[in-house]
């Protein structure tokens, strides 16, 4: 790619302190998702811009932004979704946001920690929005719950293909941290590393026509986008699920009942 095609994005300086609270409050709370785009933001650097300019010179990138296009149009329309087909990527993506009581909405609310995103110009913002929005199609495409393998899988397979240092420090301590905290039997670090592998084999996804792929049946879009089974990660979801509802069973057990 050529360097004159790559157009500086607003504040796209490394920002070190930042970036290390955010890291401290997504410990603390790893269902935070605010942090998680303030840590993102901080250490993107000119990843952005790289992958903006690849997106700019893609046909589907360059139809989205001459039609202005916003992904969570489409994702927040629930009546559609659910007139899909059974089977569908979009059927099977409103059933996995019901099931873990979530909605396309909540990332946008969740970024709104880091509003310097939101202050781009239009093209650039559409694309960043895009990325956002794009996260829990990404989990239900390459078969990632959101359990913390799952979640720490479906990053390293993001990070593989955006490139950005904020995604892959949060790897990289998230990595360690679930390594003390999860049974010795989880495999993390071989379940990241297949992500990776899967992801650099897989097609570009930031530039993924999503609003066509969700009326197709889910097994043919990953054929589509040579999107592999994640064998590692099957192996230990089982386990996961189990280690999962423990928690949430345990810490109902703390929390004190209302009178």
């Amino acid at each position: 790619m050529q360097t004159d095609s790559i157009q500086p994005i607003e504040n796209d300086r490394i920002q070190p302190l930042v970036a290390y609270r955010a890291i401290r409050a997504i410990f603390k709370d790893k269902e935070d998702t605010g942090q998680v785009f303030k840590l993102v933001n901080a250490l993107k650097g000119k990843s952005m811009a790289i992958s903006m300019a690849r997106f700019r010179n893609d046909p589907v990138g360059k139809q989205i932004i001459s039609e202005n296009r916003k992904l969570l149009d489409t994702l927040n329309n629930t009546a559609y979704l659910r007139s899909l087909p059974e089977g569908s990527f979009g059927r099977v993506y409103q059933q996995f946001l019901e099931t873990e009581g979530l909605s396309a909405e909540g990332l946008v609310q969740a970024r709104m920690e880091a509003p310097e995103w939101g202050s781009q110009e239009r093209e650039n913002a559409l694309f960043s929005a895009r990325l956002r929005d794009a996260h829990d199609l990404t989990h239900v495409l390459t078969g990632y719950g959101r359990n913390p393998l799952g979640e720490l899988s479906v990053l390293a397979f993001t990070q593989a293909q955006t490139r950005n240092r904020g995604i892959g420090v949060l790897i990289f301590f998230g990595m360690f941290k679930f390594k003390k905290e999860l049974p010795r039997s989880i495999p993390i670090f071989r379940s990241a590393w297949e992500a990776r592998r899967n992801s650099k084999r897989a097609a570009w996804l930031p530039a993924a026509d999503w609003e066509a792929l969700l009326k197709l049946p889910l097994e043919e879009v990953r054929r589509k986008l040579n999107i592999a089974h994640p064998t590692i990660y099957k192996s230990a979801e089982p386990r996961m699920v189990q280690i999962e509802a423990e928690f949430q069973r345990k810490r109902a057990e703390m929390t004190p009942q209302a009178a």
